[in-house]
């Protein structure tokens, strides 16, 4: 029976059973003397009172666990979180406060979840409005500029293209926190088809050659032409582009930017190597923070979304994505795809 797992409900049955045991043996051995009865009803009060003291020393027993575990419960609601019923023993009881102290740690970590989630959301607001100073502030400048009467079309024509770089500016920094956004909420469904990665590379490489000739850097593309993935065609697209251009603003004149396809028996590889800067020692560990920003970096026009985004879309994609750089000789980014 159940019941007998507890040991202190166990010692109780037995010290009533003994106490009945030996009424029963005295009984019959009184049976043989004189006044039979009075012996018998003496023993039978014994017996009550050797009950009555077991029982009541039983139940101040579990009176006092269940107090201890009244107060732990108060002193959890006080919020000493980390408050615990003693429930080392075995039984009904003791399974229901391990059964309370599980909830207790899910409602704490919950609790944590909570507060890091708080915390997360306060960093994130903080960082957008960090973020969104600096294009508003050139926004008011330029526009306080313009609205000079002496100021000549030239000028004005010049601050509109100004105005609208910081424009796009503030359009991608909005656009790039909605998808990650939505990716950390899973409200975007990943329609995965067979792709060419190969294809994908190529266009996204057509894609950056006018502002590579601009600048004067080469792209090239290597690798297997008919390696397939399954994918996103468009946000696979969308995590190379954003590395490619984290490569494109972190180069000089005459530097390269490699793209490689290599297709093994259980993933797919794409390599982005470039010529550049290289990222520092102390950076390269938060990269893939949102917002992270080197003191290091001459870069002043990103967002520090572009890693972030890339590295949650190639994880939705059960892919991960692996860093290694040398500063002031280059970086080299690795993706691997389970086939």
């Amino acid at each position: 029976m159940r019941i007998f797992t507890n040991k202190n409900i166990k010692k109780l049955f037995f010290e009533i059973v003994l106490c009945i045991i030996i009424f029963t043996v005295l009984s019959a051995v009184f049976i043989q003397f004189e006044n039979t009865a009075l012996y018998i009803f003496i023993s039978a009060v014994c017996m009550a009172a050797v009950i009555l003291i077991v029982c009541y020393r039983y139940f101040c027993i579990q009176n006092a666990i269940i107090e201890n575990a009244a107060a732990k419960l108060s002193e959890y609601g006080s919020g000493n979180m980390d408050a615990r019923i003693e429930c080392d023993d075995e039984g009904e009881l003791n399974k229901l406060f391990h059964e309370v102290n599980s909830l207790a740690a899910m409602l704490h970590a919950q609790a944590e979840k909570e507060n890091r989630s708080k915390e997360f959301l306060k960093n994130t607001i903080s960082d957008i409005s960090h973020q969104l100073k600096t294009p508003l502030a050139a926004l008011n400048i330029y526009n306080g500029i313009m609205q000079d009467n002496t100021t000549e079309l030239t000028d004005i024509k010049e601050f509109t293209y100004l105005s609208e770089k910081e424009l796009d500016r503030i359009e991608t920094l909005v656009q790039n926190l909605l998808k990650i956004t939505r990716l950390d909420a899973g409200t975007i469904a990943v329609d995965r088809k067979m792709e060419n990665i190969y294809e994908i590379l190529n266009d996204i490489k057509n894609r950056f050659l006018f502002r590579a000739e601009q600048e004067k850097k080469r792209i090239t593309l290597t690798g297997d032409t008919s390696a397939m993935l399954s994918c996103d065609r468009v946000w696979i697209t969308e995590a190379i582009e954003n590395i490619i251009k984290n490569a494109l603003d972190h180069t000089a004149n005459g530097d390269i930017i490699s793209m490689e396809c290599k297709n093994f028996s259980s993933i797919i590889q794409v390599i982005i190597k470039d010529t550049g800067s290289g990222i520092h020692p102390e950076d390269l560990h938060h990269i893939f923070k949102r917002f992270y920003r080197s003191r290091f970096s001459k870069d002043t026009q990103g967002t520090g979304l572009g890693l972030p985004l890339a590295k949650s879309i190639i994880e939705a994609h059960n892919g991960t994505i692996e860093v290694d750089s040398e500063f002031g000789k280059g970086t080299v980014f690795t993706l691997n795809f389970i086939k």
